[in-house]
């Protein structure tokens, strides 16, 4: 069968035209309104703006039938009105420098032109000191004066009524008052001092009154948050305030950038990004340096896939975020995004970093004479505590390295539980270095083990060789050894390797990043891994050479279109070498280098680590597990192991006193 080649004709020419201003509205209504909840966004932006203290918002039929927008901000003077409705007309900015340093919510001049060409819209506006308000008719430009106080009430009635096209792609109406909603709780999630309320077919369906006071430094942000997110986020995360150094070229020494909010803890974590809410100068954004940042700082700590929960403020010159990359003002550009990761990373960090042992199980009065009578004779906590083994128990139950990290020793004094344990006038332990054990005492320390002052009190017993129970004022802790112990671990490897980096750049005379100079152990393949690569792969491959070097990995260019993995890490030589190229190379196109390092580091030490910690079925001593307790309180994310499980759990004398129905 012979097979016939149709050409399509050559299409006709076609003059170039201007567009009229009609069809110009609506190409740009396609970019700025998806859905009503854009257009509610909008309007409460303009309200915002407008210095709004409540903002009132009614939809019919899930806002396409009905939006009304009512705030009682400053108001649109009545010469002013007219202007309203037209394309790039606004209050807020008048020149390019004010376009390069945008201080309000809206300043396009294109949201109410754009939604005023795809449905029937009427302001009425009220400016301050005016005697009378005045209705602005969007469809005939008709003014005329009403009754209403002091400002501005937006009616936006059957949405996408002149293109019917894009109204058939709207969901029900349950859906899009669910995006209605959300679009003003992002708003109320950033203003806690103005008042919002959602009315629907009549019923109230949302409502966050004001809260006093300014600022989201102050507790009005925390009842904001409670009001919006639950009571349960505010109990279930911590508070965060970093402020970074000094930008370069300030004399003022104004912070350049400044991250607070609350992030959650990692028993908070969610199957579902459903709960990040990340602002930047008081604009909601989703922005991939700020949930990249966010969700490093939960790799220590974070299990499997969870994503974390949170609320965060960036506060940063306007003049360094360009926030006129996307219509809807959802997208933001940094100046410096690698200075706005590394600070919002490091504010999660150190909120996260923290034992939460003390605040969980803080002491204080429990009304259980039991209790309190039995910590009534414990002695108090010295200040330097000394924790001595009888015994050498420890010695075929831990290798050398995990009995180290444990923080004891038989025979000596452990005077800093936050530092690398090491016996009185010794040399500091390293990775490389396996001291041994001294011989035990022979009598045991005058007084008892102090556990009535310590959050996780004083050790009981050992429960199938997997847990230990203790003790403390609340009621009882369970402890997975093995996981507590991980962790204690693997920071005081990192702890030690940071300390490595340091001496090879004061030895070497090296300049630059402690963490990454030293490099990983590397082991060269007898026979190269070659592999098809893509451009792009390619050529992160030959800008760098250097950083793959770090990471004990060797790739170079087999041909044009191939690479080749000479040599990888000596601890995953075992791995599949072309797999972890792809990672690595990965992650180094999308990131920054420091950032790759680091996290393959942290990988190699937590393997380390898990291999290290004390195993299962082991028995310890009290005294052995005693020491373990005082190491968690005294080691940064103690609270969850390297894999993100919980090292942990507070049972309350009250839920104990539930299980035997005691008090019924």
């Amino acid at each position: 069968m012979n097979a016939t080649l149709h050409l399509a004709a050559p299409a006709p020419r076609r003059p170039i035209l201007e567009l009229p201003d009609e069809l110009i509205s609506q190409i740009a209504a396609g970019e700025v309104v998806e859905r009503p909840a854009s257009v509610v966004r909008e309007l409460v932006d303009n309200a915002l703006d407008a210095g709004a203290t409540q903002v009132t918002v009614r939809l019919l039929a899930g806002g396409v039938r009905l939006i009304a927008v009512e705030d009682d901000g400053a108001g649109i003077l009545r010469e002013e009105l007219p202007m309203a409705f037209k394309r790039h007309a606004t209050s807020k900015i008048s020149s390019l420098t004010d376009l390069e340093s945008v201080g309000t919510m809206g300043f396009r001049g294109e949201a109410l032109a754009a939604i005023n060409s795809i449905a029937d819209c009427v302001i009425r506006s009220r400016a301050t000191g005016q005697n009378n308000a005045y209705l602005l008719d969007g469809g005939s430009g008709e003014l005329q004066p009403v009754a209403r106080s002091t400002g501005t009430t937006v009616e936006v009635k059957e949405l996408f009524f002149s293109t019917p096209a894009r109204r058939k792609f709207l969901k029900t109406d349950a859906t899009e008052l669910a995006h209605c909603v959300e679009a003003v709780r992002r708003h109320a999630l950033a203003r806690p001092d103005v008042g919002f309320a959602i009315w629907h077919e009549g019923k109230l369906v949302e409502q966050w009154r004001r809260c006093e006071g300014r600022g989201p430094a102050l507790a009005a942000l925390e009842q904001r948050l409670a009001d919006v997110l639950g009571a349960e986020f505010v109990a279930r995360s911590v508070w965060v305030d970093f402020q970074s150094s000094t930008s370069p070229g300030r004399s003022d020494n104004t912070p350049s950038i400044r991250v607070w909010g609350r992030a959650g803890i990692p028993d908070a974590a969610r199957a579902r990004a459903d709960q990040q809410f990340a602002y930047v100068n008081g604009r909601f954004v989703r922005d991939k340096v700020l949930s990249h940042a966010a969700r490093s700082a939960y790799d220590d700590v974070l299990h499997g896939q969870r994503q974390p929960v949170f609320a965060l403020y960036v506060e940063i010159d306007p003049t360094r975020v360009d926030v006129n990359v996307h219509p809807t003002k959802i997208e933001v550009r940094f100046r410096d995004s690698r200075e706005v990761h590394q600070a919002v990373r490091h504010a999660l960090e150190d909120a996260l970093a923290a034992p939460r042992v003390g605040s969980a199980t803080s002491l204080g009065t429990t009304g259980r004479q039991s209790v309190a009578a039995a910590n009534a004779g414990l002695a108090p906590e010295p200040s330097a505590p000394v924790v001595y083994i009888q015994n050498q128990s420890l010695a075929p139950v831990i290798s050398e390295q995990a009995a180290i990290n444990f923080g004891v020793q038989t025979g000596h004094r452990v005077s800093d539980l936050g530092a690398l344990w090491q016996p009185d006038g010794a040399a500091p332990v390293g990775l490389h270095n396996k001291p041994a054990l001294a011989a035990p005492l022979t009598a045991p320390p005058a007084a008892p083990l102090p556990g009535g002052d310590w959050p996780l009190g004083r050790a009981l017993a050992q429960l199938q060789g997997i847990y230990i129970l203790a003790e403390n004022a609340q009621g009882l802790i369970i402890v997975d050894m093995h996981a507590a112990h991980e962790r204690i671990v693997y920071e005081r490897l990192k702890a030690q390797w940071r300390e490595r980096g340091s001496a090879v750049n004061a030895t070497s005379g090296w300049i630059g990043s402690s963490a990454t100079r030293p490099g990983l152990a590397s082991q060269p393949l007898l026979i190269p891994a070659t592999f098809a690569a893509t451009p792009s792969e390619v050529t992160t491959a030959e800008a760098h050479v250097d950083t793959l070097q770090t990471l004990g990995l060797e790739i170079t260019a087999f041909s044009a279109k191939t690479l080749a993995v000479r040599a990888v890490p000596t601890t995953l030589a075992q791995g599949d070498a072309v797999e972890l190229a792809r990672g690595v190379l990965a992650e180094l196109a999308q990131h920054e280098a420091s950032t790759v390092i680091e996290r393959a580091q942290n990988e190699l030490l937590s393997s380390m680590a898990c291999h290290g910690a004390v195993r299962a079925n082991r028995r310890l001593t009290l005294e052995e597990m005693n020491a373990l307790l005082r190491q968690m309180e005294a080691t940064e994310r103690s609270d969850q192991c390297n894999h993100g499980r919980p090292t942990w759990r507070q049972f309350k004398l009250s839920e104990l006193d539930a299980l035997f129905l005691r008090g019924r």
